[in-house]
Formats: structure tokens, C-alpha cells, sequence
């Protein structure tokens, strides 16, 4: 049974399926004999990524991963309903795609979606740190940061409501456990997770600070790790994957966020948080690319840099405080082999 979703005034393709995470391949067929008819099961390879946190990526292929009509199957992770909406990240999938700035969606599924791969590797942590790889980089996120929303629409930050929504969360979890306290770890690196109170304040706190600041609201990536980023070196370009949290959101944000990601996920080092130097060069070269996107006068100021730095600087204490409430989340409820526990820290 099909039924569709409606996104981004197009209509989506929906195939009453369920695709079990721990034996994929009996559902993945069944989905493909639906997107690509002509592919016969017995050529049909696939290709588990492993680069993902929370969710299940499988590309599904004939002949070879780079030709053309080559599927990626995502299966959400566990409980990811509960933070995620699942029917905005279909919209903000047609939006980027119609943008050219992201995969064209082909299906939803009853726990996952499938979409167009994107040529290219997973950029390297180590990239983050090459100009050439930076700029790019820069140049893209100013490219969707430009993406006006439809209609001419007033939009709101989304920060403040998914930190709340994540710190409900949290309060939920923490009063549903016998003792109404909360520990995360292995047994023998136990950490108490701070009450509901404490985080409460400094929720606020940021709030009340950072609310203060006038970084414009523009359309956000919101997750932007090397893992959502895809580099194509013989085209020159990167692409950017992944968007269960793009939403409109504060500029500074999206950056700030991006630049805590230059310490890395698996083996995280804050001695890699970039540089002034670097993000100088990278914020003037977001900046030329925002304003020619926006049909603006790409001379960058001196003083422009400066004050979208300072602005980014205290974004990213919000982007550590809402990943930290995820990841106190992510340890109690993914199945997915990953130490969350010390991305809390």
C-alpha cells in the first residue's frame, strides 16, 4: 500500500514497508522492486556506511557505487521520533534539492527513507583544517544560509524550541527512573547527570544572553560534522548531507556549530577548534559567498568579520549545551554502538 507526503508543495512516494535493522536485506529489496524495477535482486549489491551516529545507511547498487540510479536506504534510529520530525526533514530534503544544494528524496518508508548518493567521501576530520577544504565549505554553508523561505513567510529560530523540547526529554527520563536520578557510563565510569534545575538555568541563561545578539535567522543545516559532508575532489566541491535538523535558525549558530566540530566525534580534541586565523579566512569567505547569494555587495569588511566572530563565539556555548541534552538522551535510548556518554562531558 502507497500513500504520500506532502513537502515542500511536492508529493512523496510512500511504501508501506518496515525494514528490520538487524536483517535489512529482505526489506531493502522489496523497497527497490518498487524505485528501480529493472534491477534484478540477484545484481543487486549493497554497502553498509558506517559513518553514522544514530541511524543505518545502505547503499543499494548494480555494477558499480559511482554509476548513476544508486539508492541510500537510511533506517532511523531508535526512538529518533522522539526528537526528530520526521515529515520537516522530508521538507527541508525537496527545499535543499530544489536549491540544488542537496540529494533529490525518492521514498519514505514506515522507518526510513531513500535518496539519491552523492558522489564523493566523507570529508575527513583532517580536512577541516586545509583552506582549500574550508572554503568550500564556507561558500556552501552561505549558499543555503541565502535560501529565503517560501512565501515570503516570517520564520523563527528553531534553537530555543528544540533545546527545550530535548531538555523535557531529558526531565522525563531522569523522573522515570527508580531513584529520579540519572546516571550515564559503564560501571566503572559512572556520571551523574545534572538535575533538571541546573540545566533548567542555564538554558535560560543562554537564552537570555544570546537572545540579546542580532544574528540573523537564515535556513540552517543545524549538524554540520565532516560525517555530513560530502567532498568530491575531482569536481572541486562538497555537498552537504543529512537533515534531520535543518531548520531556520541563528547564523552565528550553524557556524559555531560547525567550528566544536572541528575537535571531531570519535576522538574529540579541542586543541583542533579552529584558530582566529582560520576562522577569519573562513568566516570572510562564508561571507563573500552569503552576500553574492543574496545578491548583496560581496566587499567584506574588516568590521563585518569581527563582529560575525565575536557572534559565533557565543553561539557555540548553545551548540555544546543542546548536543550535550542530545547525547544524555542518545545514551539512554540508541542502539547503535557509540560512547555517548563522553560527547555529555
Amino acid at each position: 500500500m502507497d500513500s504520500g507526503l506532502v513537502g515542500a508543495g511536492k508529493q512523496l512516494l510512500h511504501v508501506d514497508i518496515y525494514i528490520d535493522e538487524h536483517q535489512p536485506s529482505r526489506g531493502i529489496l522489496a523497497l527497490l522492486s518498487r524505485l528501480r524495477p529493472n534491477w534484478k535482486a540477484q545484481d543487486i549489491q549493497m554497502k553498509t556506511f558506517t559513518e553514522g551516529i544514530t541511524n543505518q545507511l545502505i547503499g543499494c547498487y548494480v555494477g558499480s557505487l559511482l554509476e548513476p540510479g544508486c539508492v541510500l536506504v537510511r533506517l532511523y534510529g531508535k526512538m529518533t521520533e522522539l526528537y526528530v520530525n520526521r515529515d520537516h526533514e522530508v521538507e527541508m530534503f525537496q527545499i535543499l534539492h530544489a536549491h540544488r544544494c542537496g540529494p533529490e528524496i525518492y521514498c519514505s518508508f514506515q522507518n526510513g527513507i531513500c535518496y539519491e548518493f552523492v558522489r564523493g567521501t566523507v570529508l575527513d576530520d583532517k580536512l577541516l583544517q586545509q583552506p582549500s577544504i574550508y572554503r568550500l565549505i564556507a561558500a556552501e554553508m552561505g549558499k543555503i544560509h541565502s535560501i529565503q523561505p517560501k512565501s515570503g513567510r516570517p520564520v523563527k529560530p528553531v534553537l530555543w524550541t528544540k533545546m527545550s523540547h530535548f531538555l523535557k526529554l531529558v526531565q522525563s527520563s531522569v523522573s522515570s527512573s527508580p531513584a529520579g536520578q540519572w546516571y550515564i557510563g559503564s560501571s566503572a565510569d559512572l556520571q551523574k547527570v545534572p538535575s533538571f534545575k541546573t540545566l533548567s538555568q542555564e538554558m535560560e541563561s543562554l537564552k537570555r544572553h544570546l537572545s540579546e545578539i542580532d544574528s540573523p535567522t537564515v535556513l540552517c543545516h543545524n549538524d554540520l560534522l565532516t560525517k555530513n559532508i560530502i567532498y568530491n575532489e575531482k569536481e572541486g566541491m562538497v555537498k552537504f548531507i543529512d537533515y534531520e535538523y535543518a531548520d531556520y535558525n541563528y547564523q552565528a549558530f550553524d557556524i559555531g556549530n560547525h567550528f566544536n566540530e572541528f575537535a571531531g566525534v570519535n576522538d574529540v580534541n579541542y586543541d583542533l577548534y579552529p584558530s582566529w586565523e582560520l576562522q577569519r579566512d573562513w568566516l570572510t569567505a562564508y561571507l563573500e559567498s552569503y552576500k553574492h547569494s543574496t545578491g548583496r555587495e560581496v566587499t567584506v569588511t574588516e568590521a563585518e568579520v569581527t563582529q560575525l566572530y565575536i557572534q559565533v563565539c557565543k553561539f557555540s556555548l548553545a551548540s555544546s549545551f543542546l548536543w550535550g541534552l542530545w547525547a544524555i538522551l542518545q545514551s539512554r535510548f540508541s542502539s547503535i554502538d557509540f560512547d555517548f556518554q563522553r560527547l555529555s562531558k
